[in-house]
């Protein structure tokens, strides 16, 4: 697998994988994230417009793709019932979505900006059970609980790299 930064003209493939992220998270019995249309066409291309999306390629083929943006997320800046694990500058990955097809894209995606800055912060939906899994195989923290731009909690999560 590698990660490429997308463009425009990927978007078809790129909405494809939310969609199927969607589905995947209603099988498993989440049916309140990614609701209502979110995340949107257009939200997708302000986000590649600004650098923040990501492709995950395997075989020349669309596998996976991911938002990151190394700096301050403003839903972060309030965190309950806990607290982050340190203050630095942090990477913030959001919006990881698969077509499904192959395994292991979100350790691949989640070491990949580790080593871009080793601080990252993430969060999730309580009913995301199979991202939490994730997270805590791969070392995250448990911090907190945020809330998003539309006034629900999210699970907060980090990993810092320990000297």
């Amino acid at each position: 697998m590698e990660i490429k930064s997308s463009a425009p003209e990927d978007i078809r493939k790129i909405m494809e994988c939310i969609d199927t992220a969607r589905q995947l998270m209603r099988d498993s019995g989440n049916t309140v994230q990614w609701t209502n249309g979110y995340p949107s066409e257009e939200l997708m291309l302000e986000n590649i417009e600004k650098g923040y999306n990501y492709l995950i390629v395997e075989n020349d083929e669309l596998v996976a793709t991911f938002d990151f943006i190394i700096g301050n997320d403003p839903n972060y800046a309030l965190i309950e019932n806990g607290q982050w694990l340190n203050d630095e500058q942090y990477g913030v990955i959001h919006r990881l979505a698969s077509n499904g097809k192959v395994k292991g894209v979100a350790q691949f995606c989640f070491e990949w900006c580790f080593s871009q800055i080793p601080n990252i912060r993430i969060d999730t939906h309580e009913s995301n059970i199979a991202m939490q899994k994730v997270l805590k195989k791969l070392g995250y923290k448990q911090c907190g609980i945020i809330y998003v731009s539309d006034g629900t909690p999210r699970l907060a999560f980090q990993k810092i790299k320990y000297l």
